[in-house]
C-alpha cells in the first residue's frame, strides 16, 4: 500500500467538508469587502521568494521545497501566496492603473519543516491582499474583516497588533538592537546569532525560552517611531477602540517574512496548542516595488486553514435533496431517467439496485434527503412516483408529469 508523504494529508469525509465550509465563509464575507478572485501558479521562479520573503527567513534558508527543472530553471513550490499575488499583479501591470485592486486566493502552499498537530508540509491557506490604499482605515477594515471571518466560522481568538515601522524609523532601531543583541550574544541560541547579522528584527521572534526572557528587556521599536508611523499605530488602536474589537499590543510580533513594515497583526488561539497564531498579516508597502513595480501601498493577511479545521463550529445539516429508488427491477430505468431529469436543478441520491421499502428509507436518511421518490410495481404500471416529504411526513401518490413541481 502507497501512503501519502510525511507531512503531507488527504482531505475527505467530514474534513473535506469542513474545509470547503471555511473556505466558502471567507470568499462570501471577502465579496463583501470588494475582494475578487485570482489564482498564481504553485510552481513559481525560485528567485521570487528569495527577493520578497528575503534570504534571512526561515522559509528561504530552510524550508523551500526548491529544485532544477528540466530546463534548467531554478523553481520552487510556493511556501506563501503574497509573493506570488504581487508577483501577479505586476507582470499584469496593474501597478501602472490608478484603480485600487482587491484580491482573495486560496490553495496548497510547501515548506520541508517538522511536521506537528496543525502544521504540514503541503498545507492551504485563505488569503486577501489589497493594492494602492495606503490609509490605515485600510488596515483597520482588513483586520476587520479576518474577524468576522473568524465569528462567522465560530472560533475565538485574541488579537496582537504591532508597528514595525518603516524606513525612516527602522534603521536607527536596527542599530539600537544590534548592539542590545552583540553584549548578549553568547547566551542566544544559534538562529538568534546568525539572525544578528542578516535580519536582526527576526531575534524578537525566536521561540527558544531562554532567548525569550533574555529579550524582555531588548528596545522596544514602538518607543522609537516615526511621526507618521506613530500617527498611523496610535489611530488603529483608536479605530479598533472605538469598534469594540479588543487587542494587545506585542512589542515582539515581527512576523516571519521580511515585507512586512507598518502595521504587523496576528489572530491565536488556545485552543490549538502551542502552535497559537492561525492568522497574520500586515502592510508591506515596499514589496511591489521590490518586485519590478511601481511603488505601490498594500496590505493583506493569510489563515492558514488546517490551523483552524478543528476549531471551526460546523452548522448542522438540514435534510435536503432527493432519493430516488426503484421497487422492482423493471422501474430502475424510469427511475434513473427520472433522476436525470431533477439533477438540472436539485441534488440527487439514486440507488441502483432494486430494494425492499424499508431497505430504501434506511438509504434516505443516509443520504439526509429531504424528499423519498419510489417506484413499485403498481407506480410502474400507472406512471406514477411514491412521494414522501420527510420533513412534513406528507405522503403521496403523483403522476411522473408532476415531479418537476416538488
Amino acid at each position: 500500500m502507497i501512503n501519502p508523504l510525511r507531512g503531507m494529508k488527504d482531505l475527505t469525509f467530514d474534513e473535506s467538508q469542513r474545509f470547503v465550509h471555511i473556505v466558502t465563509t471567507a470568499i462570501g464575507i471577502a465579496k463583501r469587502y470588494g475582494y475578487s478572485y485570482i489564482e498564481t501558479p504553485i510552481l513559481e521562479e525560485t528567485s521570487l521568494f528569495k527577493r520578497s520573503v528575503g534570504n534571512s527567513s526561515d522559509i528561504v534558508s530552510k524550508e523551500m521545497y526548491q529544485f532544477e527543472d528540466k530546463g534548467g530553471n531554478d523553481v520552487c513550490m510556493r511556501p506563501e501566496g503574497t509573493a506570488g499575488v504581487v508577483r501577479a499583479f505586476v507582470s499584469a501591470k496593474l501597478d501602472r492603473q490608478p484603480v485600487k485592486q482587491k484580491f482573495y486566493y486560496y490553495g496548497p502552499m510547501f515548506r520541508y519543516e517538522r511536521p506537528q498537530k496543525g502544521r504540514l508540509r503541503e498545507f492551504h491557506q485563505f488569503g486577501c491582499e489589497s493594492f494602492g490604499e495606503g490609509s490605515v482605515y485600510e488596515d483597520f477594515t482588513i483586520i476587520t474583516m479576518l474577524g468576522q471571518i473568524f465569528d462567522t466560522l465560530g472560533i475565538g481568538f485574541d488579537l496582537q497588533i504591532n508597528s514595525l515601522g518603516c524606513t525612516e524609523c527602522m534603521p536607527p532601531y536596527k542599530e539600537k538592537l544590534v548592539g542590545f543583541l552583540t553584549e548578549i550574544k553568547e547566551e542566544l541560541c544559534e538562529d538568534c546569532n546568525r539572525r544578528i547579522g542578516t535580519n536582526p528584527i527576526r531575534v524578537l521572534d525566536c521561540k527558544n525560552k531562554t532567548c525569550q526572557s533574555l529579550l524582555t528587556t531588548a528596545p522596544k521599536l514602538i518607543n522609537d517611531l516615526c511621526d507618521s508611523c506613530d500617527t498611523d499605530f496610535k489611530r488603529l488602536q483608536t479605530l479598533l477602540d472605538k469598534a469594540g474589537i479588543s487587542y494587545e499590543v506585542d512589542t515582539n510580533l515581527v512576523r516571519g517574512l521580511d515585507y512586512y513594515n507598518k502595521t504587523a497583526f496576528e489572530f491565536v488561539s488556545n485552543d490549538i496548542g502551542a502552535q497559537s497564531a492561525i492568522a497574520g498579516g500586515g502592510r508591506y508597502d515596499k514589496l511591489v516595488e521590490y518586485l519590478d513595480g511601481r511603488p505601490t501601498p498594500a496590505v493583506g493577511f493569510a489563515v492558514g486553514i488546517e490551523r483552524i479545521m478543528e476549531l471551526v463550529q460546523m452548522p448542522e445539516p438540514g435534510k435536503s435533496g432527493y432519493y430516488m429508488g426503484a421497487m422492482v427491477p423493471e422501474a430502475i430505468e424510469q427511475v434513473i431517467m427520472l433522476a436525470n431529469r431533477k439533477r438540472a436543478s436539485e441534488k440527487v441520491t439514486v440507488e441502483y439496485t432494486s430494494k425492499g421499502f424499508k431497505s430504501h428509507m434506511k438509504g434516505v436518511d443516509k443520504a439526509n434527503a429531504r424528499y423519498a421518490l419510489l417506484i413499485g410495481e403498481d407506480e410502474l404500471a400507472n406512471g406514477t412516483v411514491w412521494v414522501k416529504d420527510l420533513e412534513s411526513k406528507e405522503e403521496k401518490t403523483l403522476p411522473l408529469s408532476e415531479i418537476q413541481e416538488i
